[in-house]
């Protein structure tokens, strides 16, 4: 059921020696750590921001604007961070972007208590690092896998978020009575979890990934050993771009995690402010993103099985049925709490995880340990910027058409992806 080209799912590599295997499941356990505390922070933030944002702009079409910015400072902070995993490997770079994000989640929590809307979206920018550490974190987890468990390795990474993630929206009330004690505007209580979530994780990466990964997998390369003088890295988002472009599995790996975020993205921010339209209680729209972020990363292990299994194509394939039938049932959704819509946000991130396991996977193998860094960063940049662009466009288009219109175009963006694929698939 492969295709040529699919990286994964395809004639199993010779087992790693057992210095190298021992290394490879430190890595994966460190980097499962980092991501449950990362977790809590991010989705403590996103669950918040909107809200905030249409609560100090006092306008619904730019509340989309608080997700957009987090999304594009996180696409845009990703061309440092690759650059600086080029030079000195995961462990530096995933440390640097989770102190950003702690910065951000600080400067968050500044423009609540002074009421800036232009402070928030800086702070959400920079908040922005902590999803490229999250997104950067499931590319070190296949730094030393074998390719024929390559898919499961990396979506054990993108399952331990499923933790955090999970407890981070859910953590609004206590989120609430924190900041009332301080003093400080309720919803700013969630970013005040954001920024211990990101230091502990930032602690985790330093102490426990050791040795790095991305170093010593370029050191093998080189000398087929663990030690040795390290391979060039080309670490530009250019060249990783033209690698992308050259290679039709790189660049169906980039189309479907793109795809797929685009989609997810514009329809999730939304959907708070959707329910608050219907008067839903800020604890009920954090269930619903709880159960969102469950549909992404909980089954994600599922994803990655089924990557290596049957190739990266029937996996994409499945997760653009997931997402068309998500934004269906969101447009057919009434405002405020329904069953209807709580089904659409799981399947949302269902569709999701499906599409960036399988798409990840094809980066990850497409690309030489030279051109990973670039490749990767050049990647998560596409992805981030297109949907940071598609945030900011779905706060404009239910402003003024509406949340069913919304659903009806992430539907069709879907849609695209899939016949991109099955197209790609002809060719290959």
């Amino acid at each position: 059921m492969t295709h040529p080209g699919d990286q994964t799912g395809s004639t199993p590599a010779p087992p790693l020696p057992p210095e190298i295997h021992a290394l490879q499941t430190r890595t994966v356990g460190t980097l499962m750590s980092s991501q449950v505390l990362g977790g809590v922070g991010v989705a403590s933030g996103i669950a918040v921001a909107a809200l905030m944002a249409a609560e100090i702009s006092g306008r619904d079409d730019l509340s989309g604007l608080a997700n957009t910015s987090q999304v594009l400072g996180g696409a845009l902070i990703t061309i440092p961070i690759a650059a600086l995993m080029a030079a000195r490997g995961r462990r530096v770079g995933l440390v640097t972007a989770y102190l950003i994000g702690t910065v951000g989640a600080a400067l968050a929590i500044t423009a609540a208590v002074l009421g800036s809307f232009w402070l928030l979206l800086l702070g959400t920018a920079l908040f922005g690092a902590s999803s490229t550490a999250n997104s950067q974190a499931r590319y070190a987890a296949v730094d030393l896998a074998p390719p024929s468990r390559r898919g499961r390795h990396l979506s054990f990474v993108v399952w331990a978020t499923t933790i955090g993630s999970v407890l981070g929206p859910n953590i609004l009330g206590p989120g609430q009575a924190l900041a009332s004690s301080l003093g400080i505007p309720p919803l700013a209580g969630a970013w005040l979890f954001s920024a211990a979530g990101f230091l502990l994780a930032a602690l985790v990466v330093s102490l426990a990934l050791r040795p790095d990964p991305l170093l010593t997998a370029r050191a093998l390369a080189d000398h087929g050993t663990p030690t040795g003088p390290r391979v060039r890295q080309r670490g530009s988002m250019a060249h990783g771009l033209r690698v992308i472009l050259a290679s039709p599995t790189i660049l169906l790996g980039t189309l479907a995690v793109t795809g797929g975020h685009i989609v997810m993205v514009s329809v999730m921010v939304m959907t708070p402010i959707h329910m608050a339209h219907g008067h839903a209680e800020v604890e009920v729209i954090g269930f619903v993103i709880s159960m969102h972020i469950l549909g992404m990363y909980g089954l994600s292990p599922v994803a990655g099985y089924l990557t290596d299994r049957w190739g990266a194509r029937p996996v994409i394939l499945a997760g653009v049925v997931i997402q068309v039938t998500a934004c269906v049932l969101a447009a057919l959704s009434q405002a405020g709490w329904s069953l209807g819509l709580l089904a659409a946000l799981f399947l949302l991130g269902l569709g999701w995880s499906c599409t960036m396991v399988a798409g990840s996977g094809l980066i990850a193998g497409g690309s030489s340990v030279q051109d990973r860094a670039s490749v990767q960063g050049a990647s998560d940049l596409t992805m981030g910027l297109s949907a940071a662009a598609a945030g900011a466009l779905a706060g404009v288009v239910v402003q003024y058409f509406g949340y069913d219109w919304l659903g009806g175009l992430g539907a069709l963006v879907a849609l695209s992806l899939g016949a991109y694929t099955l197209t790609a698939g002809r060719r290959g």
